[in-house]
C-alpha cells in the first residue's frame, strides 16, 4: 500500500472500518498502513512484552459506524473485555481505567463541523497498549483530525503514552479555542445588552449556556480520574510520560474553571436581561392601566347619556355639551393625578 493510497482513506475507512493506520518509531520515518497489514504486524509482534517503552507501535484509528470495525478489534487487536463494555454500556462520562497493563479511556470531543451546538459533543474510545493505541468513533472530530495531520506531517509521539498525551493536549487546545469563541459572543452580547438591543439575546445565552455544561458535565470526571490512576501507572508507562499526563490534566483542569467563570457570567447577563425585560413589561402595562383610567370618566358618561330614557339631565340646557365636556375634562384630570401620584409613590 502506497502512502499515497494510504493518505487517500476517507472518513468511512477500509473493509475493516479503519479510517487510518501508522506504525510509529524513533528509528524510522511514520509508516501508513492499512488493516491487513495490521493484523500481520500485531500478530508477529503478539509475544513482546511492555518493557521497550519506546518501541515501535502502532496506532490505528476506526470508525464505529462500519459493521466490521469493532468485530475487527476484537479478533485482532488483544484488547481486554473492559474495552469492548464501554462501547456498549451507553455511558459516555469521561474515564481513564487501568485494565492490567492496558488503559482504556473515554474522552469526549467536539465534531470536526463544530458549530457552537450542545449536541456537537460525540466520543472517542481509545485502548493503550505498550505497542499499540486504538482510538474509535462514530462521527468525526477535531482532536482526532488535528493529531492525525500532526503524524503525517512528522511531529509522531515517540511511545504509545505519549500519542495519548498528545492526543489529551490536542482536545484541551479545542476547548480552548471553544472558550474563546464563546467568550467573544458572551462579549458580544453584553456589548448589545447595554446598547438596550434585547433582541432575542436570552435564547442565545441558553443555547451557549447549555453548550458549557455539557461540556463540564462530560469533560470533569477527566482530571480526577487520571490523577488516581498516575498514581499506578502501569509498568511499561516511562516517568516522563507519567508526568506529561499530569500536565495535560492540569490543562484540563485549567479550562473546566474557565468554563464555570463563563457559565457564571451567562447567568448574570440571563439574570440582566431577564430584569430589562420585566422592567420594560411594567412600564407597558403601567402606560396601559393609565391609558384605562383617563377613559374611565367619559365611558361611564358617555353610557349614562346614552340611554334612550327620559330625565337625561341638561338635555334641554343650551350649554349642556360643554358642561360635561368640563365634567369628563375635571374627572380625567383627576384620575391622571391620582395614577402619575401613585406612580411617584416607593
Amino acid at each position: 500500500m502506497t502512502s499515497t493510497d494510504a493518505h487517500g482513506l476517507n472518513y468511512g475507512g477500509d473493509a475493516a472500518g479503519l479510517i487510518c493506520g501508522y506504525l510509529l518509531s524513533d528509528a524510522a520515518p511514520v509508516q501508513p498502513i492499512d488493516s491487513a497489514q495490521a493484523a500481520d504486524w500485531l500478530l508477529a509482534h503478539a509475544g513482546d512484552g511492555g518493557a521497550a517503552a519506546r518501541s515501535p507501535f502502532l496506532w490505528l484509528h476506526f470508525n464505529l459506524s462500519h459493521a466490521q470495525a469493532a468485530r475487527w478489534i476484537e479478533r485482532h487487536a488483544g484488547l481486554p473485555g473492559t474495552f469492548f463494555e464501554a462501547l456498549t454500556d451507553g455511558s459516555h462520562s469521561t474515564r481513564i481505567e487501568r485494565d492490567d497493563d492496558t488503559l482504556i479511556a473515554v474522552l469526549n470531543d467536539v465534531h470536526f463541523d463544530f458549530a457552537f451546538e450542545p449536541l456537537d459533543v460525540a466520543t472517542l474510545w481509545i485502548g493503550v497498549a505498550p505497542h499499540l493505541v486504538i482510538t474509535a468513533r462514530t462521527q468525526p472530530l477535531r482532536s482526532v483530525d488535528a493529531l492525525r495531520t500532526a503524524v503525517r506531517d512528522g511531529r509522531s509521539p515517540h511511545s504509545s503514552a505519549a500519542l495519548l498525551e498528545q492526543l489529551m493536549r490536542t482536545q484541551a487546545d479545542g476547548l480552548v479555542d471553544i472558550v474563546r469563541g464563546v467568550t467573544q459572543r458572551i462579549d458580544r452580547i453584553e456589548d448589545e445588552l447595554l446598547a438596550g438591543r434585547l433582541d432575542h439575546k436570552r435564547a442565545r445565552l441558553g443555547v451557549l449556556r447549555r453548550l458549557l455544561v455539557r461540556l463540564q458535565r462530560l469533560l470533569a470526571p477527566e482530571p480526577a480520574a487520571l490523577f488516581r490512576l498516575l498514581q499506578r501507572p502501569p509498568a511499561w508507562m516511562s516517568e516522563d510520560d507519567a508526568q506529561e499526563l499530569r500536565d495535560a490534566s492540569e490543562e484540563f483542569s485549567v479550562v473546566l474553571r474557565d468554563m464555570q467563570g463563563l457559565q457564571e457570567r451567562i447567568k448574570l447577563l440571563q439574570e440582566e436581561v431577564a430584569a430589562s425585560v420585566q422592567e420594560a413589561n411594567s412600564r407597558s402595562l403601567f402606560v396601559l392601566t393609565v391609558v384605562t383610567v383617563l377613559a374611565l370618566p367619559i365611558n361611564i358618561l358617555a353610557g349614562l347619556f346614552g340611554m334612550n330614557v327620559g330625565g337625561i339631565p341638561l338635555a334641554e340646557n343650551a350649554h349642556g355639551f360643554w358642561i360635561v365636556v368640563a365634567l369628563v375634562a375635571a374627572f380625567t384630570l383627576a384620575s391622571a393625578w391620582v395614577a402619575l401620584r401613585a406612580r411617584k409613590e416607593p
